[in-house]
């Protein structure tokens, strides 16, 4: 009942938990799962990279990463610090770049697998482009080219950006999602986009 993410690649499928990660096979077998490295952690979402695994910590305002075998490696803080009002605090891993929101900030973060900062992009506003409310955005993903995909909350819309941060389209909309004000956790498979919110 208290799963906050699901992450999978070839080998593995991990599942977070607010203080644990358990690892299984693509058979559902059980593998290995790792308690956090802090005592106060709140985990929140999870990426893949190759041999580590990326872990956004609410509670701490940080993010922490693993090997895959469950190795404390390192801390990534952000230049400005994370300011996380509420519980949004997605991560991706795409290109050899590691995309983070910073929602209180109203911007996504860009650091190297090693963590080193290497920019970012947005900026608050209702507008198309801009990320609105006090802390969007809350989910992120990317597509087969590259392209991260963020979703808010408040005003629920799906946009997507270049890697480099410009802003390209408005996916869905809030009428077109249902409406509502909570966001839509949003995935990338092929040439389709998959959209989980609404009990739907």
């Amino acid at each position: 009942s208290n799963l906050r993410d699901i992450a999978t690649n070839n080998e593995y499928i991990y599942l977070l938990f607010p203080s644990r990660i358990e690892v299984y096979n693509p058979e559902g077998e059980w593998i290995r799962d790792w308690e956090a490295c802090s005592d106060q952690s709140d985990y929140c979402s999870m990426a893949i990279a190759p041999g580590a695994l990326l872990v956004t910590d609410a509670a701490n305002k940080n993010i922490c990463q693993y090997t895959s075998e469950g190795n404390f490696v390192r801390f990534i803080q952000s230049p400005d610090g994370f300011i996380i009002p509420s519980y949004s605090f997605g991560v991706t891993y795409t290109g050899g770049v590691l995309y983070c929101s910073n929602p209180g900030r109203h911007r996504v973060e860009k650091y190297t697998s090693d963590g080193k900062y290497l920019g970012s992009f947005g900026k608050a506003g209702d507008a198309t482009g801009m990320f609105c409310g006090c802390c969007n955005p809350v989910h992120l993903t990317y597509t087969s080219t590259g392209e991260i995909i963020t979703s808010e909350k408040g005003n629920p819309r799906i946009s997507c950006y270049s890697t480099d941060g410009e802003f390209r389209s408005l996916l869905l909309d809030n009428k077109t999602l249902g409406g509502g004000n909570t966001a839509f956790d949003v995935k990338i498979h092929g040439d389709k986009i998959f959209i989980a919110g609404n009990n739907m």
